[in-house]
């Protein structure tokens, strides 16, 4: 197959939510309806069967929730399609966003129920702030729910989104009857039957078919043409150039649990979702089609087996093709590195590939040459940018508990700041060093691997800090930029990268700051 015929079949995308709404459950489902696993179900236990030996998963099956991003990959009717589950859980957000710059698409997956949560909005925010196209999943119709005006006008309002229903419901909890496919016109009835793979699908092409009161019975047929006359009326049609923009979203209705909408789902989104897009670096924007080989480390994950001490950087493919053995320049190192076993991720095991496409992802060995937004090229020095670090939530003091292993302490809060666990700050007053972290599960994760993967040990102190906000000057020789050095003196830090940091310690100091010194820009990623 010629190299713009993959490039073509191929569909990269993450699926993000609030924790609960059924992301893992959706994945499940689509690798089912895929062929890439026999029974639902699967997912979950490989994912658990393909980290047993990391440390992250133990914590994953004493929480129950998902604490890094997976990556799975099938074939569907000739389309090669690969998924990045991310966490829903809000403390390993930054795992996500970093993960939201290594896809070409979303799927929103919302509770029928619950409507939008919290954290859906912070992540919708991020994925309009870069024009990522997004399909809307509303999820478990066949429990009691709001109605679907009501959650199509909340996603209107809440995440800021132009809604285009392309499937409606009929009825909703014990009414659900079934979904009407605005896309292909058809009905799909609901037998409530999980074990069922697909449903029966009923072309209807003409609502006014008296057909459809003996499909659904009178009172819900003509519910639904009252309803789907209202969508023509009050929703846009869809325009596939719109939505590939970000200026539009459809939306389809279903519940994972029962596979029910989710075929509806995969078939539009293999159609209509866009294939690899062209990525802006800092020195020019760089086409999936070009001949050279271009990509960027998005994740690393340390220590996934013990044993071995190995490390996983994980790469978004851009341009060219990744190929096995083949030498290529670590942009930052300015150094030609080899790799012979890059691990593609399928939905049931790691397999070397010899050959990969833009839109893949492909796992490296890394023994520590790798940190997060590092970029491989064929020679050209081009560095990918838009990784954010995040302002941390919650800052602590850490502290050596065994001062006979400062050396192994040090070494590993050095690998885990990499794998961008959390950040790092050195005060500038006394040297001493503070985590900030988005959630404050990660310090248990931290404490966690630093003993049982480095044999180090550390305390936390708490620190009272509100904010992290990295500090730019306009001008770092006028008389304003060195007061305010001097007068927060005892409030700065500097990161892992020697940039300046300013820790507020409320919202009414950041504030007063913010006024006092105007030529100062404070910014809440270390991303500007």
């Amino acid at each position: 197959m010629s190299f713009q015929k993959e490039i073509n079949r191929r569909r990269t995308f993450g699926i993000i939510s609030h924790p609960d709404a059924g992301k893992t459950t959706l994945t499940e489902k689509l690798l089912l309806f895929g062929g890439a696993i026999q029974e639902a179900g699967a997912v979950k236990s490989n994912k658990i069967k393909k980290g047993a030996t990391s440390d992250f998963m133990e914590i994953e099956r004493q929480r129950g929730i998902s604490v890094a991003t997976s990556v799975l990959a099938f074939e569907y009717n000739g389309t090669k399609i690969n998924i990045l589950d991310t966490p829903g859980h809000k403390d390993f957000a930054e795992d996500t966003f970093r993960t939201l710059t290594a896809v070409d698409s979303v799927i929103v997956v919302i509770d029928v129920a619950k409507g939008v949560e919290e954290q859906t909005e912070k992540l919708v925010e991020v994925c309009r702030m870069r024009n990522i196209p997004m399909i809307v999943f509303i999820n478990k119709l066949d429990r009691e729910g709001k109605d679907a005006f009501d959650l199509l006008d909340e996603v209107e309002q809440k995440l800021n989104l132009k809604v285009v229903p392309l499937s409606f419901p009929i009825g909703m909890g014990y009414e659900f009857k079934g979904i009407y496919n605005l896309w292909e016109k058809n009905i799909n009835l609901f037998s409530g039957d999980s074990r069922r793979n697909i449903e029966e699908t009923i072309e209807i092409s003409d609502l006014s078919s008296p057909d459809l009161d003996k499909l659904v019975g009178e009172k819900s047929a003509n519910t639904l043409r009252d309803e789907i006359e209202l969508v023509d009326g009050i929703y846009p049609d869809f325009d596939k150039e719109e939505y590939l923009n970000g200026n539009q979203q459809p939306v389809f209705f279903g519940s994972a649990l029962n596979n029910f909408g989710v075929r509806e789902l995969l078939d539009c989104f293999v159609e209509i979702a866009p294939k690899p897009r062209p990525k802006q670096s800092e020195e020019r924007l760089i086409n999936p089609d070009e001949k050279n080989f271009t990509g960027f480390v998005f994740k690393i994950h340390a220590n996934m087996d013990p044993n071995h001490r190995d490390r996983l950087a994980f790469i978004k493919i851009v341009s060219g093709t990744f190929e096995r053995n083949k030498p290529y320049l670590h942009v930052r190192h300015g150094k030609k590195l080899k790799f012979s076993s890059p691990n593609a991720f399928f939905a049931e095991k790691k397999e070397i590939v010899d050959i990969s496409y833009p839109g893949d992802i492909v796992g490296l060995h890394d023994t520590g040459n790798f940190k997060i937004g590092d970029t491989l090229t064929e020679g050209e020095t081009i560095n990918y940018k838009g990784i954010p670090s995040f302002s941390p939530e919650h800052f602590r003091y850490i502290n050596n508990a065994d001062p006979l292993k400062s050396k192994q302490l040090y070494k590993g809060i050095d690998q885990l700041m990499d794998e961008g666990v959390a950040q790092l700050f050195t005060l500038e007053l006394n040297g001493r060093k503070v985590i900030g972290t988005v959630g404050a599960l990660q310090y248990e994760v931290i404490q966690y691997r630093l003993e049982h993967e480095y044999g180090a040990k550390c305390s936390y102190e708490n620190l009272n800090v509100h904010k992290a906000c990295w500090v730019e000057a306009e001008d770092d020789k006028s008389e304003e930029y060195k007061e305010f050095l001097r007068v927060k003196q005892r409030y700065l830090a500097k990161d892992k990268q020697g940039q300046l940091v300013f820790l507020a310690d409320s919202a009414f100091s950041l504030q007063m700051t913010q006024q006092t010194y105007p030529s100062i820009k404070f910014h809440f990623t270390s991303e500007f």
